[in-house]
């Protein structure tokens, strides 16, 4: 190996996770989905048992489509007839990702940048000469090492304004919020709705937000099954927003500055938040948003 290449493989090792956890193809949904909320995973890599090869990736994306937001959903609906508990104790392979977006250890961290903006991916698996997975690499990881760096940059530039911004309501069941999610590639989504206390007010204003996270939570629940009163999916596709959006909701104001607010997603472990200036909605800023100006300004 050059110079050159050992340099660029010590460089985005560095910066990446080791630390990994994988499942085989074997695993069933239901523990697959158990072990993402437990680690606070958004994605799991599935390995081969043997060989340790990557054979794909279970994303909270994959597992939406699975609840009704996709095409993942015809598993449940067609060969399950709509019983979710016979459904979720598939194996995951039935709905992983097998078209992993990838990166090996001779990637820089400019390259690994430019490959997750341009695949438009929040975290990169790290392969070896042998397809074996060695690391993994997130926008978080970006966002921790720049975080207080940018001194100029501030939200309302980045962020996405409330003309493009997409939100729903309390009432939207789940089935309904799965497919705005995953045919808008959305992470999280604001939640509106009337101002009660405010009665002569008609406008929407944010009353919660709902995460991807919120909603592997929500299938991952143990009570959920055990309060099933039968093995229709129809109870869980009827469930509400409100049931289980965040209400309590960090925002920020748009002249916050990026390098501040990297420190504060850091701080509340997240990875988007809604901006607000008197009380009104203006848009809404990502890890991914900050990852575009980290790659602009490097």
């Amino acid at each position: 190996m050059s110079d050159s290449n050992a340099n660029k493989e010590r460089e985005i090792m560095t910066l990446a996770n080791k630390g990994i956890i994988s499942i085989p193809p074997t695993t069933n949904i239901k523990d697959a989905v158990t072990t993402m909320v437990k680690e606070k995973f958004r994605r799991l890599p599935i390995t081969d048992p043997g060989s340790g090869k990557l054979l794909g990736i279970l994303t909270s994306m994959d597992v939406i489509s699975f609840l009704g937001g996709g095409d993942k959903y015809n598993l449940m609906a067609e060969k399950h007839k709509d019983n979710f508990l016979s459904a979720i104790n598939e194996s995951v392979r039935k709905i992983m990702s097998t078209d992993v977006k990838h990166i090996t250890t001779e990637y820089s961290m400019k390259d690994t940048l430019e490959y997750m903006i341009k695949e438009k991916t929040g975290a990169v698996p790290i392969l070896n000469e042998e397809e074996k997975i060695v690391g993994m690499v997130a926008e978080r990881d970006f966002i921790l090492a720049m975080a207080g760096v940018f001194t100029d940059e501030v939200i309302q530039d980045v962020m996405t304004a409330k003309l493009k911004l997409i939100t729903t309501t309390p009432g939207t069941p789940i089935e309904g919020v799965s497919k705005i999610m995953v045919r808008n590639s959305l992470r999280r989504l604001p939640i509106v709705g009337k101002e009660k206390d405010i009665p002569k007010i008609n406008d929407e204003k944010l009353v919660g937000i709902l995460t991807s996270t919120d909603l592997l939570r929500f299938l991952g629940d143990s009570n959920l099954f055990n309060t099933l009163s039968s093995n229709s999916t129809l109870k869980i596709l009827n469930s509400k927003v409100s049931d289980f959006m965040i209400t309590d909701v960090l925002t920020a104001e748009p002249l916050t500055r990026i390098g501040d607010l990297c420190e504060f997603f850091i701080k509340n472990n997240i990875g988007g938040i809604p901006i607000v200036k008197d009380k009104e909605l203006l848009g809404i800023i990502t890890e991914r948003d900050i990852l575009e100006v980290i790659y602009n300004n490097s």
